[in-house]
């Protein structure tokens, strides 16, 4: 159960973290005794070809005693088989992986003793999502190798080179086609804080900010998946992208926070408790991007990735639970306030308005986790960028949404609000003189 458990947290991962690396793949191991290395996916058509070249291979044991080098080795597999191979693992149907029926075999570590410098070239028989794997089923033993592996699809009468997975060799497209949105969202956005100038506040700046960053993203996407599909490397495009990321990150949590305090466009400071709640989510998402930028360019072979993925999952949950608190809060607040003689009226708009939006928020962060890991398990492997297609609907929809509801203009419901507010507090004070 523990090796199921960890592959369908390497598919939840794709979906919460965005992955640049190249198809043209390095991987150094050294002195490793994990039973399994999961080296590679890539979704093959009928003409596709993994070619790999190993050197410097090596292996020591711990404890001498005889073994047979037949028991470690390299093999492909379906990403649906996979789960079933570790079913039989752990039903003890097998005793090592590399005995299944369900996989195809590469080479052993036997080849060793001959030439520690080896390649393989695998041609799939079908069309399918498949794994590499390097599987040690003997116990005390340390391998060391340095591996180089070339996965590409050839397409066309020319037999040219596509190094995207088949399922991905639109993304390059999808991803311009959504920079040009979030692009002309960004002037938009523009024009109306500069047309609505007096009621533009600190909150809209940093919400033109967080799209600005979003058409980054999206621009380093679209590049690194076009030099990927061409040339299989990303050429400093997945650097770039890695550091929009970083702060897009940062600043999406934080606005939500801010938002959900009314900062700025409803008070001009933060209570104790929201400061607290900042000071607790920004060094979380810190921490966060940096962990994802190390997973998404190092992939699942690397030592401790397990570890790290599982702590950055924790963390992104304890990021978008707490990212709650302050609306929650603020809607408790709201429905103590409207027991308030005079105000009921325009706190009720308020909290409305405010239940509104922790609605959206609620369900933003559940299409984005949950939902979208639902589509990946179920859904053919030359479709998968309609996962891509439908996390930035999501998105784009909710920054829509957020933007609008929140936009610097004079009849906006929110600053409205603020308005009658001061109406309502100035008409008591009068009444309260008049009585005088």
């Amino acid at each position: 159960m523990e090796y199921v458990l960890s592959f369908l947290f390497i598919l939840l991962l794709g979906c919460i973290i965005p992955s640049s690396l190249a198809e043209i793949r390095y991987s150094e191991i050294r002195s490793d005794s994990r039973p399994i290395i999961i080296f590679h996916e890539f979704g093959f058509t009928e003409r596709g070809y993994l070619e790999m070249y190993v050197t410097e291979a090596s292996y020591k044991l711990t404890v001498k005693k005889e073994i047979h080098p037949a028991h470690a080795g390299f093999f492909v597999t379906t990403s649906d088989a996979w789960i079933h191979v570790l079913q039989q693992l752990e039903l003890e149907k097998i005793k090592c992986i590399l005995d299944s029926d369900l996989i195809t075999g590469l080479f052993t570590f036997e080849v060793i003793q001959k030439n520690t410098n080896f390649n393989k070239t695998f041609h799939p028989s079908e069309p399918n999502l498949y794994i590499l794997i390097f599987a040690n089923c003997i116990a005390d033993l340390q391998v060391s190798m340095t591996m180089k592996a070339v996965m590409y699809n050839l397409e066309g009468e020319s037999n040219s080179r596509n190094y995207l997975p088949a399922g991905q060799t639109i993304l390059s497209t999808l991803y311009f086609g959504f920079f040009v949105i979030y692009g002309t969202l960004a002037g938009v956005w523009l024009y109306v804080c500069v047309k609505n100038r007096a009621s533009t506040h600190r909150i809209h700046v940093l919400m033109g900010a967080l799209i600005c960053l979003k058409a980054g993203i999206l621009i380093c996407e679209a590049e690194d998946r076009s030099f990927i599909k061409r040339t299989g490397t990303a050429h400093g495009w997945d650097v770039a992208f890695y550091i929009f990321n970083f702060f897009r990150g940062i600043m999406l949590f934080a606005l939500i926070v801010l938002i959900g305090t009314g900062w700025s466009f409803l008070r001009p400071y933060l209570q104790e408790k929201d400061k607290r709640v900042l000071m607790f989510v920004i060094p979380l998402q810190v921490v966060a991007n940096i962990i994802a930028a190390m997973l998404g360019m190092s992939g699942p072979s690397a030592k401790d990735w397990f570890e790290w993925k599982q702590l950055f999952l924790l963390i992104d949950i304890v990021c978008c639970g707490a990212v709650i608190f302050p609306i929650a809060w603020s809607i408790k607040h709201l429905k103590e306030a409207t027991q308030t003689d005079g105000k009921a009226a325009v706190v009720f708009k308020k909290l409305t308005l405010f239940r509104h939006y922790y609605i959206v928020v609620i369900c933003y962060i559940y299409f984005t986790r949950v939902f979208v890991f639902s589509m990946m398990t179920k859904i053919s492997f030359r479709y998968l960028w309609t996962i891509d297609l439908t996390r930035e609907c999501a998105t784009l929809a909710f920054y829509a949404f957020t933007g609008y509801k929140f936009r610097p203009v004079v009849h906006n419901p929110y600053l409205m609000i603020e308005e009658e507010e001061a109406e309502a507090q100035a008409l008591n004070m009068g009444n309260s003189v008049v009585e005088l």
